[in-house]
C-alpha cells in the first residue's frame, strides 16, 4: 500500500457519541486520545484536515424537541454541544503537539474564532486543523449537512465520515452475522434505499458538488490514515461511473 495519501484536503465528520468511549454521557480522555492519534496519522502525511463534531454525547435537539422544547431553542442548544466538544478535541490535539483552531458558526469571541471561510482556508494551508463547531449556524440542520456544507466550502477533496463499523452493511453487522459491507455505492443507491449513512441533505449537497463520501471505522487504529492512502476497509459513496 502506498504512503502518499490519495487527497490533498479532506472533512473527517465523527458523531458526539464517538468521544463518550464506555461512557453513557460526555467526554472520556481515553477515547479523545485515540481519534486524536488517528487526525494527527493523518496528517503526518500531508493531507490538510478539518473537523465537523456531532454533539448528541451532551445534548441532541431532537431529543429536546421530544421533551417538550420549542426546535429552534433544542437545536441552539445541540449547536453549543458542539462547541463543547470542539474545545474538547482542540485540547487534546494541541496536546499532541497538532495545532488547532475552532472556528463557531455561533460568534464567541472570548472562547473561538467566529467562522470565516477564507480564515479556515488559510489555517489549514499552513498546516493546523480546523474544528467546524456549532453546526451551520442555523437550526433545522444536522451536522452531517453542517460538514457536507463546510466540505464544499473549503473545496475538500472527500468528506470522511468515521463511525463505529467500518462501512456502509447490507443489516447492522452487531445483530446479523450474515450482513456484508458495500465496497461502494452510488448518491442515488444512499436515497432509494433509505441506507442511514447520512441524511439526505447532506448526501444531496455532496452529491451537487461532486464529493465523495468515505464511511469507515474511526475506532480501528490506523484505519483513517489506511484508508486516505488507498487502503482499509471502507464504503466510498459517489456518482456512478459513466459507461
Amino acid at each position: 500500500m502506498a504512503d502518499n495519501p490519495l487527497y490533498r484536503r479532506i472533512l473527517l465528520k465523527i458523531s458526539g457519541e464517538g468521544l463518550m468511549g464506555s461512557q453513557e454521557f460526555g467526554l472520556e480522555a481515553g477515547a479523545m486520545e485515540r481519534i486524536a492519534d488517528e487526525i494527527k496519522g493523518v496528517l503526518d502525511k500531508g493531507t490538510e484536515l478539518c473537523l465537523v463534531i456531532g454533539g448528541g454525547n451532551i445534548f441532541r435537539g431532537i431529543a429536546g424537541v421530544a421533551s417538550g422544547l420549542e426546535r429552534s431553542s433544542a437545536d441552539h442548544m445541540g449547536m453549543l454541544a458542539t462547541v463543547i466538544n470542539a474545545l474538547g478535541m482542540q485540547s487534546v490535539l494541541e496536546r499532541l503537539g497538532v495545532a488547532t483552531r475552532v472556528l463557531s458558526a455561533i460568534p464567541m469571541q472570548t472562547v473561538c474564532e467566529p467562522y470565516i471561510r477564507r480564515r479556515a482556508i488559510r489555517h489549514m494551508q499552513k498546516g493546523r486543523v480546523v474544528i467546524f463547531a456549532a453546526g451551520t449556524g442555523n437550526p433545522f440542520f444536522t451536522t452531517d449537512t453542517a460538514a457536507a456544507l463546510r466540505a464544499a466550502e473549503m473545496n475538500c477533496d472527500a468528506l470522511f465520515k468515521g463511525t463505529q463499523v467500518d462501512g456502509v452493511y447490507t443489516a447492522d453487522p452487531k445483530t446479523n452475522p450474515d450482513a456484508a459491507r458495500y465496497t461502494s455505492l452510488t448518491y442515488k443507491d444512499v436515497l432509494t434505499e433509505d441506507l442511514k449513512v447520512m441524511d439526505a441533505a447532506a448526501i444531496s449537497l455532496s452529491r451537487e458538488n461532486g464529493i465523495p463520501i468515505l464511511v469507515f471505522s474511526i475506532q480501528t487504529p490506523g484505519a483513517f490514515a489506511d484508508v486516505v492512502t488507498g487502503g482499509g476497509k471502507s464504503t466510498i459513496i459517489q456518482e456512478a461511473a459513466e459507461a
